[in-house]
């Protein structure tokens, strides 16, 4: 891959798209107050031809159909607008920066670097089989990621990316979870890219074929999100998103492993190897 000076116009658009959530933002409020304008200022009626009433329903309807496959769910579309609101926060502009997209020949994801000389966390299924992937910075560019390390019973892997000075976030080796709090997470959902959510924790759960638990958090997680970090209120990741589970008490949650099975497993293989 291209060194760090040359990489960033050398973004391929269809894996790392510009997205400026001030713009949305700002449009989507200004929408908000002219429908507020016209809820309290109405305008007067006027008579109108049924035959141009049905000639737009028809119309809408033949285009929705035609878009449907396309087409997000509302909750989809909410979690565009929480991400325009909470990216207008310079935390989470720094947060993004080193939030990476995953491309490998068959899947596609997210990452985060957890260093500043390029090493790189994402989950293990989303560079199953792999050697080498494609990961993409948001100012940094592309790079070409080799895989040195996966944990298949914890879902993760470790990339690593020829650099310096890369931005990263920092870990928390000891997370302590408790119901209710609120956590941030950033990934790769659907079609879009530097995502940021909100969530907040409900419990730990344990999954079959799985020897640890693993914490279940109220969040709009969604395909692409898998490898997403997720931020506790004082700025340090304390797990990986990897699914999403229909739970038979508190409905779709999103899922992810705590930080602390990544740091323990990453300091035994470095005792072996020394």
């Amino acid at each position: 891959m291209k060194n760090k000076e040359s990489n960033h116009d050398m973004i391929d658009e269809d894996l790392y798209e510009e997205f400026d959530e001030e713009e949305l933002y700002a449009l989507v409020e200004a929408e908000r107050q002219k429908a507020l304008k016209r809820a309290h200022h109405p305008k007067p009626k006027r008579p109108f031809p049924k035959w141009a009433f049905w000639l737009i329903a028809m119309t809408l309807v033949l285009n929705l159909l035609a878009l449907l496959p396309q087409t997000f769910s509302i909750p989809a579309i909410d979690f565009l607008m929480t991400s325009a609101k909470l990216s207008i926060q310079e935390d989470i502009k720094a947060y993004k920066k080193a939030v990476v997209v995953i491309e490998a020949e068959d899947s596609r994801g997210t990452g985060f670097a957890i260093s500043a000389d390029g090493t790189i966390l994402t989950n293990a299924h989303v560079v199953d089989g792999e050697d080498e992937v494609t990961a993409a910075f948001p100012d940094d560019g592309l790079y070409a990621a080799d895989v040195i390390q996966t944990y298949p019973s914890i879902d993760l892997a470790v990339l690593q990316v020829e650099d310096q000075d890369l931005p990263y976030l920092p870990l928390d080796e000891k997370p302590h979870f408790n119901r209710g709090d609120s956590v941030t997470f950033i990934g790769n959902p659907l079609r879009f890219q530097g995502i940021a959510n909100e969530g907040t924790i409900i419990d730990d759960t344990h999954l079959s074929g799985w020897d640890k638990p693993v914490v279940m958090m109220d969040a709009p997680v969604y395909r692409g999100n898998s490898g997403s970090p997720v931020i506790s209120s004082n700025g340090q990741v304390i797990g990986v998103v990897f699914a999403s589970l229909d739970h038979d008490t508190y409905g779709r949650v999103g899922l992810f492993v705590p930080i602390s099975y990544y740091t323990k497993l990453h300091q035994k293989s470095s005792l072996f190897k020394e």
